[in-house]
């Protein structure tokens, strides 16, 4: 929880002083006119993704297999697209290495980490 608040404290704070920078290098309107580009670009490769992942999911079940590793990349699809709905070029940053399947590839690993670090701990309840 701790951590939790120091993101929502310190990534806002670098946020606000990318903003300034940028908008001091480039110009105030094209630092908007990117926020806004990165926020379209964002949205519509997220539903691309989405979209293919739901299809994945979908052939794992109707083989017979467990959708895992379709389900975690719908989890990074899903908060990459909340990232980049988050108006910043940090957050921009993560939404897009989430989106893009050969860098969620490194990512993973992690997150199935995290996952079971919160399982172990009971933080998480898988109902069968």
């Amino acid at each position: 929880m701790k951590y939790l608040f120091l993101f929502l404290i310190i990534v806002p704070a670098l946020e606000i002083w990318l903003f300034i920078l940028a908008g001091s290098y480039f110009g105030a309107w094209s630092t908007i006119g990117l926020i806004i580009l990165t926020g379209i670009l964002g949205a519509y490769f997220a539903k691309q993704q989405g979209i293919s992942a739901i299809h994945r999911v979908q052939e794992s079940l109707k083989a017979g297999h467990a959708p895992g590793d379709a389900i975690i990349d719908g989890v990074c699809i899903l908060a990459g697209a909340i990232f980049l709905i988050t108006p910043g070029f940090i957050t921009d940053t993560i939404g897009f290495l989430l989106l893009i399947p050969t860098t969620r590839r490194f990512i993973k690993p992690f997150i199935l980490k995290l996952i079971r670090k919160w399982i172990d701990k009971r933080n998480v309840i898988i109902y069968r």
